[in-house]
């Protein structure tokens, strides 16, 4: 195995943007960087000593940041030629969400090739960027290719536990690290799917708001074999079963309103809000992040109550996972409420921002010409992303942020399973792909 402190040799690098992404995501992979949550993590400082000694061995400056002990963020700027324009912060992070090593069938921290791919956690969510935005910046460098603007490279700790010693802890007390910035790219987007029979590329330009909640149900105590009206079980029981069978309506947004109507330009297939699965279908695996933004969802994960068999308990808890679409989040509480009646409490362990920017302006036609120059016949559609990314930190200070992440897939791959999924994995051509697409988009935008 090889170790992840090495740096890939230059001579390999030299002659391409994407020379060294494969090797460095492998390397990414092998350094542990699980997030537990509830500040539980492991690996940010060894992943971040490693993309600094990266960066710095081209002879870039790297700004280091510890949040807390262990929890660090990395930055570094290439200095356009041109003062007066923008700058672009070009970011991803550097957790990940834990693996069961026994559910894998290759070392989830290997960092192996098999088949074509590097399999390991992480591969797709999103030591994948982080390779290629280093494999770019390092040839950028060597080879004098300098920007028109101002381009901050960005490496976040704690992403995948609601970015309180990441992207959040930053902004708040790093705003200087983002002077000049009005965009940013980041992940979930700019990946391939088949639709219709042609190539399309999904550009994020939208994500839903996210509220983790912790229901508490309060009620009476005493023992299990008498009759009990003010059981917080039962109380607690019934919220989550009207919350988690709650129907919530079909909504489009601008965004999703765009990507089903370019949908059904591409297969003749009608959006029907009755029969949603009909145009769904035609999606393939898809499904899975698109289907989840035509409403919101409310998901029940965690349930916790009680200490004995035959004792009631005073108090029962729940988690929630409640992702809304943009300008609905007091609609949502209120609903929310309702379902769970009197008696039962809410409590919010995290609560993020809905994001939606246009499909449209001078960052975004530069996203696309870039993906057309490797790719032409492909056509490029706006979508919504179902989950959140660290670009909800970065609104509130005026950077509008997209999702792209620039990879050209076989259709045989069910890459929205990759995400936080077993047996994660990435094809090394893709990875190449991206890596001259980000090239291009960095260098003549």
């Amino acid at each position: 195995m090889t170790d992840p402190q090495t740096v890939p040799a230059a001579a390999a690098a030299a002659s391409s943007p994407e020379g060294e992404t494969v090797e460095i995501c492998r390397n990414l992979i092998r350094i542990d960087t699980s997030n537990y949550g509830s500040g539980d993590a492991k690996g940010e400082r060894r992943a971040a000593e490693y993309v600094a000694g990266l960066i710095e061995e081209v002879g870039l400056a790297t700004t280091v940041l510890e949040s807390a002990p262990g929890r660090a963020n990395v930055f570094a700027r290439i200095e356009g030629t041109d003062p007066s324009a923008d700058a672009l912060l070009v970011h991803g992070h550097l957790d990940v969400v834990p693996a069961i090593a026994a559910d894998w069938s290759v070392d989830p921290f290997g960092g192996e090739i098999r088949d074509g791919m590097i399999w390991g956690r992480g591969a797709v969510d999103m030591k994948d960027m982080d390779a290629m935005m280093i494999s770019v910046l390092r040839h950028m460098v060597r080879t004098g290719d300098r920007p028109r603007r101002d381009i901050v490279f960005g490496f976040f700790a704690d992403e995948e536990a609601g970015m309180v010693y990441g992207s959040h802890w930053i902004a708040e007390h790093h705003r200087g690290l983002f002077d000049g910035v009005t965009d940013a790219i980041s992940e979930v987007g700019g990946y391939s799917a088949t639709i219709g029979g042609r190539r399309a590329y999904l550009l994020q330009t939208a994500e839903k708001g996210l509220m983790w909640l912790r229901l508490n149900a309060q009620g009476t105590a005493g023992h299990g074999s008498q009759i009990n009206d003010d059981n917080p079980v039962t109380r607690l029981s019934r919220a989550l079963a009207n919350i988690g069978e709650h129907q919530w309506p079909v909504e489009l947004t601008k965004t999703t309103r765009a990507f089903l109507d370019s949908v059904t330009e591409l297969t003749g297939v009608e959006f029907d809000p009755q029969n949603p699965q009909r145009l769904l279908a035609e999606l393939g695996s898809v499904a899975r992040f698109v289907g989840a933004t035509l409403q919101t969802t409310a998901n029940p994960t965690m349930l916790e109550a009680g200490y004995k068999v035959n004792v009631i308990p005073g108090s029962a808890q729940a988690g929630l996972d409640v992702r809304y679409l943009p300008g609905q989040r007091e609609i949502v509480l209120a609903k929310l409420a309702e379902l769970a009646g009197d008696g039962v409490s809410f409590e919010f362990e995290s609560d993020d921002i809905a994001l939606e920017v246009p499909f449209s302006g001078t960052v975004v036609d530069a996203m696309v010409d870039a993906l057309h120059a490797e790719d032409p016949e492909a056509v490029v559609l706006p979508y919504m992303l179902s989950g959140g990314t660290d670009n909800k930190s970065l609104d509130p200070l005026g950077i509008t942020g997209y999702g792209f992440v620039p990879l050209r897939l076989p259709d045989e791959l069910d890459f929205p399973s990759m995400f936080h999924g077993v047996d994660e994995r990435v094809p090394t051509d893709s990875l190449e792909f991206g890596s001259r697409v980000l090239h291009r988009l960095l260098t003549r935008y």
